[in-house]
């Protein structure tokens, strides 16, 4: 089974030590905890981010882990005015050939 995480968010500020930070989180996620990729972008003052993963236990131990934990602290205390995270079963998944 997949699972999608789902993150959105209304910008406060983001500053250096904001992008450094989703940076190495991200590199962490992809290479200690078995997600599989990560897609975001921002536009305005708004920021989606997904995040595919194989299991429910490594969402979880994501979450839990010590340097994503400091960084939701930042994100609430500093980057984020509000942000949501929804945790989604992927059901099926194609692509459609490019059109010539």
């Amino acid at each position: 089974m997949k699972y999608v995480v789902i993150f959105k968010a209304k910008i406060q500020s983001l500053d250096q030590e904001y992008f450094d930070t989703a940076n190495q989180l991200h590199e962490k996620a992809l290479t200690q905890f078995s997600c599989q990729k990560f897609e975001a972008i921002s536009e305005n003052d708004f920021e989606i981010a997904l995040s595919y993963w194989n299991s429910l236990e490594g969402i979880q131990a994501w979450h839990k882990d010590a340097e994503h934990q400091v960084a939701q602290q930042l994100g609430k205390g500093q980057w984020y005015q509000y942000f949501s995270v929804e945790i989604c079963e992927v059901l099926r998944t194609y692509t459609a050939p490019k059109l010539k």
